[in-house]
Protein backbone atom coordinates (compact mmCIF):
# COMPACT_ATOMS: atom_id res chain seq x y z
CA UNK A 1 0.00 0.00 0.00
CA UNK A 2 3.03 2.29 0.23
CA UNK A 3 2.22 3.49 3.75
CA UNK A 4 5.69 2.93 5.25
CA UNK A 5 8.26 2.02 2.54
CA UNK A 6 10.99 0.49 4.70
CA UNK A 7 13.22 -2.29 3.37
CA UNK A 8 14.84 -5.36 4.88
CA UNK A 9 18.58 -5.71 4.30
CA UNK A 10 19.60 -9.08 2.76
CA UNK A 11 21.06 -11.55 5.22
CA UNK A 12 24.37 -11.73 3.35
CA UNK A 13 24.91 -7.98 3.76
CA UNK A 14 27.61 -7.16 6.32
CA UNK A 15 25.73 -4.63 8.44
CA UNK A 16 24.13 -4.48 11.85
CA UNK A 17 21.09 -2.65 10.44
CA UNK A 18 18.50 -5.13 9.25
CA UNK A 19 15.95 -2.44 8.31
CA UNK A 20 16.65 0.72 6.30
CA UNK A 21 14.75 3.66 4.89
CA UNK A 22 15.76 5.67 1.84
CA UNK A 23 13.85 8.34 -0.07
CA UNK A 24 14.90 6.82 -3.42
CA UNK A 25 14.74 3.11 -2.62
CA UNK A 26 12.63 0.69 -4.64
CA UNK A 27 10.02 0.52 -1.88
CA UNK A 28 9.80 4.32 -1.66
CA UNK A 29 9.48 4.70 -5.44
CA UNK A 30 6.71 2.12 -5.38
CA UNK A 31 5.02 4.12 -2.59
CA UNK A 32 5.21 7.29 -4.74
CA UNK A 33 3.57 5.47 -7.64
CA UNK A 34 0.76 3.91 -5.56
CA UNK A 35 0.06 7.16 -3.72
CA UNK A 36 -0.05 9.12 -7.00
CA UNK A 37 -2.52 6.70 -8.59
CA UNK A 38 -4.70 6.79 -5.48
CA UNK A 39 -4.64 10.59 -5.57
CA UNK A 40 -6.50 10.56 -8.91
CA UNK A 41 -9.65 8.95 -7.55
CA UNK A 42 -9.36 10.65 -4.14
CA UNK A 43 -9.12 14.13 -5.69
CA UNK A 44 -12.04 13.42 -8.03
CA UNK A 45 -14.29 12.21 -5.23
CA UNK A 46 -13.11 15.00 -2.92
CA UNK A 47 -13.96 17.68 -5.49
CA UNK A 48 -17.43 16.25 -5.97
CA UNK A 49 -17.98 16.06 -2.21
CA UNK A 50 -16.78 19.64 -1.82
CA UNK A 51 -19.09 20.80 -4.61
CA UNK A 52 -22.04 19.06 -2.97
CA UNK A 53 -21.14 20.69 0.33
CA UNK A 54 -20.99 24.16 -1.21
CA UNK A 55 -24.36 23.61 -2.91
CA UNK A 56 -26.03 22.10 0.15
CA UNK A 57 -28.21 25.05 1.17
CA UNK A 58 -31.39 23.21 0.13
CA UNK A 59 -30.33 19.72 1.21
CA UNK A 60 -31.26 17.81 4.34
CA UNK A 61 -29.05 18.25 7.37
CA UNK A 62 -27.84 14.62 7.37
CA UNK A 63 -26.58 14.98 3.79
CA UNK A 64 -24.47 17.96 4.87
CA UNK A 65 -23.12 15.91 7.78
CA UNK A 66 -22.21 13.06 5.45
CA UNK A 67 -20.30 15.42 3.17
CA UNK A 68 -18.32 16.78 6.12
CA UNK A 69 -17.53 13.30 7.45
CA UNK A 70 -16.38 11.82 4.16
CA UNK A 71 -14.35 14.91 3.34
CA UNK A 72 -12.55 14.54 6.69
CA UNK A 73 -11.84 10.85 6.04
CA UNK A 74 -10.02 11.81 2.82
CA UNK A 75 -7.56 14.02 4.75
CA UNK A 76 -5.25 11.21 6.03
CA UNK A 77 -4.48 10.24 2.43
CA UNK A 78 -2.97 13.66 1.67
CA UNK A 79 -1.13 13.79 5.00
CA UNK A 80 0.52 10.41 4.44
CA UNK A 81 3.83 11.78 3.00
CA UNK A 82 4.18 14.25 5.90
CA UNK A 83 2.90 12.10 8.75
CA UNK A 84 4.26 8.69 7.74
CA UNK A 85 7.10 8.86 5.21
CA UNK A 86 8.86 11.70 7.03
CA UNK A 87 9.23 9.43 10.07
CA UNK A 88 10.59 6.53 8.04
CA UNK A 89 14.09 6.76 9.61
CA UNK A 90 12.55 6.59 13.11
CA UNK A 91 10.55 3.50 12.13
CA UNK A 92 13.73 1.88 10.80
CA UNK A 93 15.43 2.64 14.14
CA UNK A 94 12.53 0.98 15.97
CA UNK A 95 12.73 -2.14 13.80
CA UNK A 96 16.51 -2.38 14.28
CA UNK A 97 16.08 -1.98 18.03
CA UNK A 98 13.82 -5.04 17.98
CA UNK A 99 16.41 -7.03 16.01
CA UNK A 100 19.24 -6.11 18.39
CA UNK A 101 17.04 -6.78 21.40
CA UNK A 102 16.18 -10.29 20.27
CA UNK A 103 19.86 -11.10 19.69
CA UNK A 104 20.81 -9.67 23.07
CA UNK A 105 17.96 -11.56 24.75
CA UNK A 106 19.14 -14.81 23.16
CA UNK A 107 22.74 -14.30 24.31
CA UNK A 108 21.79 -13.48 27.91
CA UNK A 109 18.94 -15.91 28.55
CA UNK A 110 19.94 -18.66 26.13
CA UNK A 111 16.39 -18.85 24.77
CA UNK A 112 14.82 -16.93 21.87
CA UNK A 113 11.71 -14.79 22.10
CA UNK A 114 8.91 -16.83 20.56
CA UNK A 115 5.94 -14.92 19.19
CA UNK A 116 3.18 -17.53 18.86
CA UNK A 117 1.29 -17.59 15.55
CA UNK A 118 2.85 -14.28 14.44
CA UNK A 119 2.81 -15.21 10.73
CA UNK A 120 -0.85 -16.23 10.74
CA UNK A 121 -1.80 -13.28 12.96
CA UNK A 122 -0.25 -10.69 10.64
CA UNK A 123 -1.79 -12.15 7.49
CA UNK A 124 -5.12 -12.67 9.23
CA UNK A 125 -5.24 -9.06 10.40
CA UNK A 126 -4.26 -7.87 6.92
CA UNK A 127 -7.13 -9.76 5.29
CA UNK A 128 -9.49 -8.70 8.07
CA UNK A 129 -8.51 -5.03 7.63
CA UNK A 130 -9.40 -5.07 3.95
CA UNK A 131 -12.59 -7.04 4.59
CA UNK A 132 -13.68 -4.59 7.28
CA UNK A 133 -12.88 -1.71 4.93
CA UNK A 134 -15.15 -3.08 2.22
CA UNK A 135 -17.89 -3.77 4.78
CA UNK A 136 -17.85 -0.27 6.31
CA UNK A 137 -17.66 1.59 3.00
CA UNK A 138 -20.28 -0.51 1.21
CA UNK A 139 -22.64 -0.16 4.17
CA UNK A 140 -22.54 3.60 3.64
CA UNK A 141 -23.37 3.09 -0.04
CA UNK A 142 -26.51 1.14 0.84
CA UNK A 143 -27.56 3.28 3.83
CA UNK A 144 -27.41 6.67 2.11
CA UNK A 145 -28.67 7.65 -1.31
CA UNK A 146 -26.03 10.17 -2.35
CA UNK A 147 -23.06 7.82 -1.75
CA UNK A 148 -22.45 6.51 -5.26
CA UNK A 149 -20.71 3.20 -5.76
CA UNK A 150 -17.73 4.67 -7.59
CA UNK A 151 -17.11 6.99 -4.62
CA UNK A 152 -16.26 3.93 -2.54
CA UNK A 153 -13.02 3.35 -4.48
CA UNK A 154 -11.58 6.49 -2.88
CA UNK A 155 -12.19 5.16 0.63
CA UNK A 156 -11.25 1.48 0.55
CA UNK A 157 -7.51 2.03 0.92
CA UNK A 158 -7.97 4.80 3.52
CA UNK A 159 -10.18 2.70 5.80
CA UNK A 160 -7.88 -0.28 5.25
CA UNK A 161 -4.93 1.95 6.22
CA UNK A 162 -6.68 2.96 9.46
CA UNK A 163 -7.43 -0.70 10.17
CA UNK A 164 -3.83 -1.59 9.34
CA UNK A 165 -2.43 0.96 11.78
CA UNK A 166 -4.70 -0.43 14.49
CA UNK A 167 -3.50 -3.96 13.65
CA UNK A 168 0.13 -2.83 13.70
CA UNK A 169 -0.36 -1.28 17.14
CA UNK A 170 -2.01 -4.48 18.38
CA UNK A 171 0.89 -6.63 17.12
CA UNK A 172 3.56 -4.37 18.63
CA UNK A 173 1.81 -4.21 22.01
CA UNK A 174 1.44 -7.98 22.07
CA UNK A 175 5.11 -8.32 21.15
CA UNK A 176 6.07 -6.15 24.13
CA UNK A 177 3.86 -8.25 26.39
CA UNK A 178 5.38 -11.49 25.07
CA UNK A 179 8.95 -10.23 25.54
CA UNK A 180 8.10 -8.97 29.03
CA UNK A 181 6.57 -12.32 30.00
CA UNK A 182 9.65 -14.20 28.83
CA UNK A 183 11.96 -11.83 30.68
CA UNK A 184 9.86 -12.12 33.85
CA UNK A 185 10.02 -15.91 33.68
CA UNK A 186 13.81 -15.86 33.35
CA UNK A 187 14.02 -13.29 36.17
CA UNK A 188 12.06 -15.61 38.44
CA UNK A 189 14.42 -18.50 37.63
CA UNK A 190 17.46 -16.30 38.27
CA UNK A 191 16.18 -15.24 41.70
CA UNK A 192 15.82 -18.89 42.69
CA UNK A 193 19.46 -19.61 41.77
CA UNK A 194 22.52 -18.98 43.94
CA UNK A 195 24.19 -15.53 43.68
CA UNK A 196 21.91 -14.09 40.95
CA UNK A 197 23.35 -10.55 41.07
CA UNK A 198 25.07 -10.75 37.66
CA UNK A 199 21.97 -12.11 35.94
CA UNK A 200 19.82 -9.43 37.57
CA UNK A 201 22.12 -6.73 36.19
CA UNK A 202 21.86 -8.21 32.70
CA UNK A 203 18.07 -8.52 32.94
CA UNK A 204 17.89 -4.93 34.14
CA UNK A 205 19.65 -3.80 30.96
CA UNK A 206 17.26 -5.93 28.91
CA UNK A 207 14.29 -4.37 30.66
CA UNK A 208 15.58 -0.82 30.07
CA UNK A 209 16.01 -1.63 26.36
CA UNK A 210 12.43 -2.91 26.25
CA UNK A 211 11.16 0.28 27.87
CA UNK A 212 13.13 2.40 25.41
CA UNK A 213 11.60 0.46 22.51
CA UNK A 214 8.12 1.26 23.79
CA UNK A 215 9.04 4.94 23.85
CA UNK A 216 10.56 4.67 20.36
CA UNK A 217 7.34 3.15 19.02
CA UNK A 218 5.40 6.27 20.01
CA UNK A 219 8.15 8.51 18.63
CA UNK A 220 8.28 6.70 15.28
CA UNK A 221 4.52 6.77 14.66
CA UNK A 222 3.68 9.96 16.57
CA UNK A 223 2.34 12.01 13.66
CA UNK A 224 0.37 9.19 12.08
CA UNK A 225 -1.32 8.06 15.27
CA UNK A 226 -1.84 11.67 16.33
CA UNK A 227 -3.74 12.39 13.11
CA UNK A 228 -5.46 9.02 13.56
CA UNK A 229 -6.83 10.05 16.96
CA UNK A 230 -7.91 13.50 15.74
CA UNK A 231 -9.78 12.06 12.74
CA UNK A 232 -11.54 9.57 15.03
CA UNK A 233 -12.48 12.31 17.51
CA UNK A 234 -13.78 14.71 14.85
CA UNK A 235 -15.63 12.05 12.86
CA UNK A 236 -17.27 10.52 15.93
CA UNK A 237 -18.42 13.87 17.31
CA UNK A 238 -19.90 15.06 14.00
CA UNK A 239 -21.54 11.67 13.35
CA UNK A 240 -23.20 11.57 16.78
CA UNK A 241 -24.37 15.16 16.44
CA UNK A 242 -25.81 14.50 13.00
CA UNK A 243 -27.54 11.29 14.09
CA UNK A 244 -29.09 12.80 17.23
CA UNK A 245 -30.24 15.90 15.35
CA UNK A 246 -31.88 13.90 12.60
CA UNK A 247 -33.61 11.67 15.15
CA UNK A 248 -35.02 14.75 16.90
CA UNK A 249 -36.28 16.26 13.66
CA UNK A 250 -37.32 13.27 11.54
CA UNK A 251 -37.10 10.18 13.72
CA UNK A 252 -34.87 7.13 13.36
CA UNK A 253 -34.23 5.86 9.82
CA UNK A 254 -31.75 3.72 7.93
CA UNK A 255 -29.68 6.78 7.02
CA UNK A 256 -29.03 7.51 10.68
CA UNK A 257 -27.93 3.90 11.09
CA UNK A 258 -25.07 4.72 8.73
CA UNK A 259 -23.90 7.40 11.13
CA UNK A 260 -24.06 4.97 14.05
CA UNK A 261 -21.97 2.48 12.04
CA UNK A 262 -19.27 5.15 11.66
CA UNK A 263 -19.41 5.97 15.39
CA UNK A 264 -19.12 2.33 16.41
CA UNK A 265 -16.27 1.72 13.98
CA UNK A 266 -14.22 4.74 15.10
CA UNK A 267 -14.72 4.14 18.82
CA UNK A 268 -13.77 0.47 18.46
CA UNK A 269 -10.48 1.41 16.80
CA UNK A 270 -9.70 3.96 19.49
CA UNK A 271 -10.55 1.51 22.28
CA UNK A 272 -8.31 -1.21 20.85
CA UNK A 273 -5.35 1.18 20.59
CA UNK A 274 -5.81 2.57 24.12
CA UNK A 275 -6.55 -0.79 25.71
CA UNK A 276 -3.59 -2.60 24.13
CA UNK A 277 -1.22 0.20 25.12
CA UNK A 278 -2.54 0.02 28.69
CA UNK A 279 -1.99 -3.74 28.92
CA UNK A 280 1.51 -3.52 27.41
CA UNK A 281 2.55 -0.76 29.85
CA UNK A 282 1.09 -2.69 32.76
CA UNK A 283 2.82 -5.96 31.90
CA UNK A 284 6.19 -4.35 31.26
CA UNK A 285 6.08 -1.94 34.21
CA UNK A 286 3.70 -2.76 37.03
CA UNK A 287 4.01 -6.54 36.92
CA UNK A 288 7.82 -6.30 37.05
CA UNK A 289 7.61 -3.94 40.00
CA UNK A 290 5.27 -6.29 41.87
CA UNK A 291 7.56 -9.27 41.16
CA UNK A 292 10.62 -7.41 42.46
CA UNK A 293 8.82 -5.97 45.49
CA UNK A 294 7.79 -9.49 46.49
CA UNK A 295 11.41 -10.63 46.65
CA UNK A 296 12.43 -11.59 50.18
CA UNK A 297 15.49 -9.37 50.62
CA UNK A 298 16.45 -11.14 53.83
CA UNK A 299 17.00 -14.41 51.96
CA UNK A 300 19.47 -13.06 49.37
CA UNK A 301 22.99 -11.67 49.53
CA UNK A 302 23.88 -7.98 49.71
CA UNK A 303 24.91 -7.62 46.05
CA UNK A 304 21.62 -9.14 44.89
CA UNK A 305 19.71 -6.79 47.20
CA UNK A 306 21.51 -3.86 45.59
CA UNK A 307 20.63 -5.13 42.10
CA UNK A 308 16.96 -5.48 43.06
CA UNK A 309 16.96 -1.90 44.33
CA UNK A 310 18.69 -0.67 41.16
CA UNK A 311 16.14 -2.58 39.08
CA UNK A 312 13.28 -0.83 40.89
CA UNK A 313 14.99 2.55 40.39
CA UNK A 314 15.42 1.80 36.68
CA UNK A 315 11.69 1.04 36.36
CA UNK A 316 10.83 4.29 38.15
CA UNK A 317 13.25 6.35 36.01
CA UNK A 318 12.23 4.73 32.69
CA UNK A 319 8.47 4.23 32.85
CA UNK A 320 7.21 2.06 29.95
CA UNK A 321 4.74 4.61 28.61
CA UNK A 322 3.35 4.76 25.08
CA UNK A 323 3.84 8.46 24.33
CA UNK A 324 3.26 10.15 20.96
CA UNK A 325 6.49 12.16 21.01
CA UNK A 326 5.32 14.25 23.97
CA UNK A 327 1.85 15.07 22.61
CA UNK A 328 -0.17 12.58 24.65
CA UNK A 329 0.07 9.24 26.44
CA UNK A 330 -1.77 6.30 24.89
CA UNK A 331 -3.69 4.47 27.62
CA UNK A 332 -7.22 3.97 28.84
CA UNK A 333 -7.30 7.51 30.19
CA UNK A 334 -7.07 8.79 26.61
CA UNK A 335 -10.19 6.81 25.70
CA UNK A 336 -12.20 8.14 28.64
CA UNK A 337 -10.88 11.66 27.99
CA UNK A 338 -12.10 11.45 24.39
CA UNK A 339 -15.55 10.34 25.56
CA UNK A 340 -15.61 13.22 28.06
CA UNK A 341 -14.64 15.81 25.43
CA UNK A 342 -17.12 14.37 22.93
CA UNK A 343 -19.90 14.57 25.52
CA UNK A 344 -19.02 18.19 26.29
CA UNK A 345 -19.04 19.21 22.63
CA UNK A 346 -22.25 17.27 21.97
CA UNK A 347 -24.02 18.97 24.89
CA UNK A 348 -23.00 22.41 23.60
CA UNK A 349 -23.95 21.59 20.01
CA UNK A 350 -27.28 20.06 21.03
CA UNK A 351 -28.07 23.15 23.12
CA UNK A 352 -27.53 25.31 20.03
CA UNK A 353 -29.67 22.94 17.97
CA UNK A 354 -32.49 22.84 20.51
CA UNK A 355 -32.40 26.64 20.68
CA UNK A 356 -32.75 26.82 16.91
CA UNK A 357 -35.60 24.30 17.02
CA UNK A 358 -37.41 26.35 19.67
CA UNK A 359 -36.93 29.52 17.66
CA UNK A 360 -38.26 27.80 14.56
CA UNK A 361 -41.27 26.52 16.52
CA UNK A 362 -41.96 30.02 17.86
CA UNK A 363 -41.74 31.52 14.38
CA UNK A 364 -44.06 28.85 13.05
CA UNK A 365 -46.52 29.50 15.91
CA UNK A 366 -46.41 33.24 15.28
CA UNK A 367 -47.03 32.65 11.60
CA UNK A 368 -50.02 30.45 12.38
CA UNK A 369 -51.42 32.96 14.87
CA UNK A 370 -50.92 35.81 12.44
CA UNK A 371 -52.59 33.81 9.71
CA UNK A 372 -55.56 33.02 12.00
CA UNK A 373 -55.99 36.66 13.04
CA UNK A 374 -55.67 37.79 9.44
CA UNK A 375 -58.33 35.31 8.42
CA UNK A 376 -60.65 36.46 11.24
CA UNK A 377 -60.10 40.10 10.36
CA UNK A 378 -60.88 39.40 6.74
CA UNK A 379 -64.06 37.55 7.67
CA UNK A 380 -65.18 40.45 9.94
CA UNK A 381 -64.58 42.97 7.15
CA UNK A 382 -66.56 40.83 4.76
CA UNK A 383 -69.44 40.64 7.23
CA UNK A 384 -69.46 44.43 7.67
CA UNK A 385 -69.50 44.90 3.92
CA UNK A 386 -72.45 42.53 3.64
CA UNK A 387 -74.34 44.48 6.34
CA UNK A 388 -73.72 47.77 4.53
CA UNK A 389 -75.02 46.28 1.33
CA UNK A 390 -78.17 45.07 3.10
CA UNK A 391 -78.87 48.58 4.56
CA UNK A 392 -78.59 50.17 1.16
Amino acid sequence: MGIMPIMRVPREAKTTKRTTYDWISKATLWAYLVWGLECIIVVKVGRERLTNFQQSSYKRFDEIIYNIIFLSILIPHFLLPIASWRHGPQVAIFKNMWTHYQLKYLKITGTPIIFPNLYYLTWGLCVFSWGLSFTVVLSQHYLQDDFELWHSFAYYHIIAMLDGFCSLWYINCNAFSTASHGLATNLHKALEADYPALKLAQYRHLWVDLSHMMQQLGRAYSNMYGIYCMVIFFTTTISLYGALTEILEHGLSYKEMGLFVIVGYCMTLLFIICNEAYHASRKVGLEFQVRLLNVNLGAIDRSTQREVEMFLVAIAKNPPIMNLDGFTNINRELFTANISFMSTYLIVLMQFKLTLLRQSARRALRTIVSAVFSTNATMIDDDEDDDDDDEE
